[in-house]
């Protein structure tokens, strides 16, 4: 039923039936979409024996259905008798009547407020007039009190009697102000026209009389009278006070323009300080003689200071300009920082800001004065060029090349100790450059904070930049290659102590350069703000500090040349007896260690050592690879023992950095890197009789089904000819039944013929244009080994790890160079 019928039907029949749930309640009662005709089956016959009442359950139901029918009938005859139209017609009758009374009711409202209205008409009237009595009253009174005030005016203005014209003439104008909106009464305006010719006659009686006190006659007024005078000008307006002012300043500032003209002697810029010590005469004058007289509120001494910094102001631009080219770097500072101080003065002396003092004495605050140093700003190219060429020739000893690079003094290394040069942590070229930065920033920000101070930091950078290139660079460079016997494992302790030195000097600079950022975003001008910015020369500092890791590297190649040599020139094939470590990788272990000793005392900063620490082994790893790739044939016994001599590298490799240095990404990276190569040894060690074992363990070490990945393994053990092709049938046949394989590996990177591929034509990562020094088209492998140029991460942060495609061929990638460079290395000079 509760789907056939809508539920408002549902819900009005059972409030009709008023049938409520209850637990007594009959279940058939309720009437709703959660109707269950299985769950009220199983409450009538919960079990068997209620089965036998089963004839009066359907008794009852059928009296139930019979109930409901009669119940529905009586309703749908009620609805009929409801719905009659007899009944409707009525109420609608009912309802016009109700409408028409209630238009009958507003036009009785609207006739008794007419009738309301004309009765209080005359009501409303003696109102308005009362009102209008009141205010009549009021006007009439205010303009007694009006002409009563301007009466008692006009005898104070006679008599001079500042006090009391000032009473007078502040009550006068509030007074007026009620009168404004009835100046077109002739008598009105008549009244306000006299009070405009009183303020006339009062401020010209002001400028008499403040005229003749300013020139001191024996007739002029007394220092109370002004004082009670400036009383007086504040209620005529501040364009009065303003005016007053003025003139006092301009009689005062007047023999000032007489004596300082920039066509006399006194008025040239080595003069300057003979201006200011003036002023500060006239204004001593002033404070005790004449100013006294003036209210304090007045501030004539800020006006004083305005008028004497515009006049110096046009002054000071028509004699730079003037000066033009033949203006000294002397002569400008010394007028522009005793002009610092004279404005420096006046402020402490004011208790204000100078801009504060320009900006209330400004003629148009929107526009204010400006200061007299302002007018150097235009000039200050002369000081920039000068601290541009001194920094020049502070550097210019260390942009020398020499013969031999050197720890930034004149001593060679012959001459200094171990001890002495392990002291030296940084070139001290770059504290005293960084020294000098810091001492002009700081005289640069007390003359000018705007424009001179950008283009300041505009040299600044440029000689950060000629640092990196020419001076750090330089330590570096070498006039001649060192020889070194191909059987020598000991480094060259002065090139590791020159590449640590410039590590430490770059991090030095960096660090260092981005403080001297932020001094110079706190210190400059709002508007060159968002300009500042020394990202490109901390980057370039990054890549010289890349350069020096490159150079380490070298150092450590060098070293482990010789026992990698002998690991290509051991014949695997005739290896009988695996029994330890070989002797060659002793000595590699030992030349690792020596150099690792030798580097981290001297490299200051943690993360450069994990970044070479990084370098460093795949370096060792890819070498190791390439020797191992030209020793071949292998044989199962040659492999072997190669798998014991790389267990004892990677061993070597995992505590090289030691404790402090090592870092998860490092572990990470070396057991990805051997594993590989374990990998590779293990299908070699593995009998390839039978061959369905051989190549089964070559499937699951290796992991693809490539053709020419198993050729290079069966290449690598010495297979003969007349055995390959049986063993690439079986692995046809048996990887064709194996879809899951890839078709390609770490194997795919490896390259059988390494000697017959040229070096030529690699370059180090284009990371800045500072090239690594001595890095030619062989030696570019350092920087394909490694990763890209340390990234600018905190101090002590784990080198960023490598992606999954950079370790994939991080070892095997560059077989065919490190077997270009090893043979460049054969044939070279011993």
């Amino acid at each position: 039923m509760s789907e056939e019928l809508p539920h408002d039907l549902l819900l009005s029949i059972s409030r009709i039936l008023d049938i409520k749930e209850s637990p007594e309640a009959d279940p058939l009662d309720t009437l709703g979409g959660q109707f269950n005709v299985i769950d009220i089956i199983n409450r009538y016959f919960p079990n068997e024996e209620s089965l036998g009442q089963l004839d009066a359950v359907q008794v009852q139901l059928a009296q139930d259905e019979q109930n409901l029918r009669e119940e529905i009938t009586r309703l749908q005859d009620e609805l009929r008798q409801q719905q009659d139209l007899g009944r409707i017609q009525l109420i609608q009758e009912m309802i016009s009547d109700l409408l028409g009374q209630m238009s009958l009711i507003r036009e009785k409202a609207t006739e008794s407020e007419a009738i309301v209205r004309n009765i209080t008409r005359d009501i409303q009237i003696l109102d308005l007039g009362k009102d209008n009595l009141v205010r009549s009253m009021t006007m009439l009174k205010r303009l007694q009190m009006l002409v009563n005030a301007m009466s008692q005016l006009e005898d104070y203005v006679k008599d001079k009697k500042y006090p009391d014209i000032t009473q007078s003439l502040s009550a006068v104008k509030e007074i007026s102000t009620s009168f404004k909106p009835y100046t077109s009464v002739p008598r009105i305006s008549q009244l306000w026209r006299r009070i405009q010719e009183l303020q006339g006659e009062i401020r010209a009686l002001l400028e008499s009389d403040f005229d003749t006190y300013y020139l001191q006659t024996p007739n002029s007024p007394k220092a109370q009278t002004i004082t009670a005078a400036c009383a007086t000008a504040d209620i005529l307006g501040p364009d009065v006070r303003a005016a007053l002012t003025t003139r006092y300043t301009a009689l005062l500032l007047a023999e000032y323009r007489r004596v300082f003209r920039p066509t006399d002697e006194a008025g040239q810029l080595d003069n300057i300080s003979r201006r200011y010590a003036w002023f500060r005469r006239i204004l001593g004058t002033h404070e005790t003689g004449l100013g006294r007289a003036f209210l304090p509120e007045w501030n004539v001494g800020w006006w004083l200071v305005a008028g004497f910094i515009d006049i110096t102001r046009g002054d000071m631009a028509a004699l730079l300009s003037k000066a033009g080219k033949d203006l000294t770097v002397t002569v400008l500072l010394d007028a522009l920082q005793q002009t610092k101080d004279f404005e420096l003065s006046m402020a402490k002396k004011f208790g204000a800001s100078l801009q504060d003092i320009l900006q209330a004495t400004s003629p148009t605050p929107a526009r204010p004065l400006q200061s007299i140093s302002s007018s150097f700003e235009p000039h200050m190219g002369v000081y920039v060029q000068y601290q541009d060429k001194a920094i020049a020739d502070l550097l210019a000893p260390h942009r020398v090349p020499k013969t031999r690079a050197s720890l930034d003094t004149n001593q060679s290394h012959s001459t200094v100790d171990d001890a002495e040069q392990t002291a030296i942590v940084v070139l001290p070229s770059s504290t005293e450059l960084f020294y000098v930065y810091g001492q002009t920033l700081e005289g640069c920000a007390t003359l000018s904070t705007g424009r001179p101070l950008f283009d300041l930091l505009e040299v600044f950078k440029k000689w950060l930049r000629v640092y990196a290139e020419e001076v750090l660079m330089l330590q570096m460079r070498r006039t001649q290659p060192q020889p070194r016997r191909s059987a020598d494992v000991r480094h060259d302790m002065n090139e590791i102590r020159n590449a640590c030195l410039v590590i430490n000097t770059a991090e030095y600079c960096q660090t260092t350069a981005q403080e001297l950022e932020e001094k110079v975003r706190q210190r400059i001008h709002g508007d060159f703000k968002e300009r500042i910015s020394l990202q490109t020369e901390c980057d370039m500092f990054l890549s010289v500090a890349f350069a020096a890791i490159v150079a380490l590297l070298r150092e450590l190649d060098a070293v482990c040349e010789p026992a990698l040599m002998a690991l290509t020139r051991t014949a695997w094939i005739n290896y009988e007896l695996v029994t330890g470590q070989s002797p060659y990788i002793g000595d590699l272990i030992r030349a690792l260690e020596s150099i690792t000793e030798a580097i981290v005392p001297l490299v200051e900063s943690k993360r450069y050592l994990r970044n070479f620490f990084d370098k460093a082994s795949s370096l060792v790893i890819t070498r190791f690879t390439n020797a191992l790739v030209r020793s071949r044939p292998l044989k199962e016994n040659g492999a072997e023992q190669l798998l014991i001599d790389l267990s004892a590298l990677k061993s070597c490799l995992l505590k090289l950095p030691g404790e402090a240095l090592m870092t998860p990404g490092y572990t990470r990276s070396v057991t990805r890197s051997t594993q590989r190569l374990e990998a590779l040894l293990k299908v070699i060690v593995t009998p390839q009789d039978p061959p369905e074992g051989f190549i089964l363990n070559y499937t699951l070490l290796i992991g693809d089904a490539s053709f020419s990945n198993f050729q290079k393994i069966i290449d690598l053990k010495g297979t003969p000819r007349a055995e390959q092709n049986d063993l690439l049938d079986f692995f046809v046949t048996i990887t064709s039944t194996k879809p899951e394989l890839e078709q390609t590996s770490f194997l795919t990177e490896l390259d059988m013929d390494p000697s017959a591929t040229s070096a030529l034509g690699l370059t180090a990562p284009n990371s800045s244009r500072v090239a690594s020094p001595g890095i030619g088209s062989g030696e570019a492998l350092f920087a394909t080994l490694s990763s890209p140029p340390i990234s600018n991460t905190p101090s002590g942060a784990d080198t960023p790890p490598r992606g999954d495609a950079t370790a994939t061929k991080q070892v095997f990638s560059d077989i065919r160079r490190l077997m270009s460079f090893a043979v460049r290395r054969d044939t070279a000079p011993q």
